[in-house]
C-alpha cells in the first residue's frame, strides 16, 4: 500500500474516532452541569444559559457520540460554542489562553468540521444510509 491508498481508507475513520473522542470529551461537560458528575457541587437550574448549555451538551454530545443526526447536531454544538466563547470567555480577554476559551474554540470548529465532513463510517448515520440503499 502506498500513501495515497493508506491515507484514502484511514481518513474516514479518523473522522469516525475524531468524532467519537470530541463527544465523549464533550459529553463530560454536559453530565458535570445537569448532574453535577464529575466534581460539580452546585449544578445550575435547568433555565439558566449554562443550565441549557448543559442539556445541548449532554443530549448533544450523546447524538454525536453514536453518530445519529450528526451533520444538524454538529452545526449546532458549534454555534454553541461559538456563542460560549463571545459570551463567556472574550469579555475575560482578547486571548484564548488567558480568557479559558481554547477549548471552545477548539470545539467550534471540530464541530463545525464534522458538521460539513460528516460522521465517518463509524456511526448510526453511516449505517441508517447503507440501510436504506439495500431498499433502492
Amino acid at each position: 500500500m502506498d500513501v495515497r491508498t493508506t491515507s484514502a481508507l484511514w481518513a474516514p475513520r479518523i473522522l469516525s474516532v475524531l468524532r467519537i473522542v470530541a463527544a465523549l470529551i464533550f459529553l463530560e461537560h454536559g453530565t458535570q452541569k445537569i448532574f453535577g458528575f464529575p466534581a460539580h457541587p452546585n449544578p445550575p437550574a435547568i433555565s439558566s444559559l449554562s443550565g441549557i448549555a448543559g442539556f445541548l451538551e449532554l443530549v448533544g454530545g450523546s447524538l454525536l457520540l453514536i453518530g445519529l443526526f450528526s451533520r444538524p447536531v454538529a452545526f449546532l454544538l458549534s454555534g454553541e460554542m461559538a456563542f460560549a466563547y463571545f459570551i463567556a470567555h472574550a469579555p475575560k480577554s482578547p486571548f484564548p489562553v488567558l480568557n479559558g476559551g481554547d477549548a471552545a474554540i477548539l470545539y467550534c470548529f471540530v464541530f463545525l468540521y464534522i458538521a460539513f465532513a460528516g460522521p465517518g463510517p463509524w456511526s448510526l448515520d453511516a449505517s441508517r444510509q447503507r440501510s436504506s440503499a439495500d431498499y433502492l
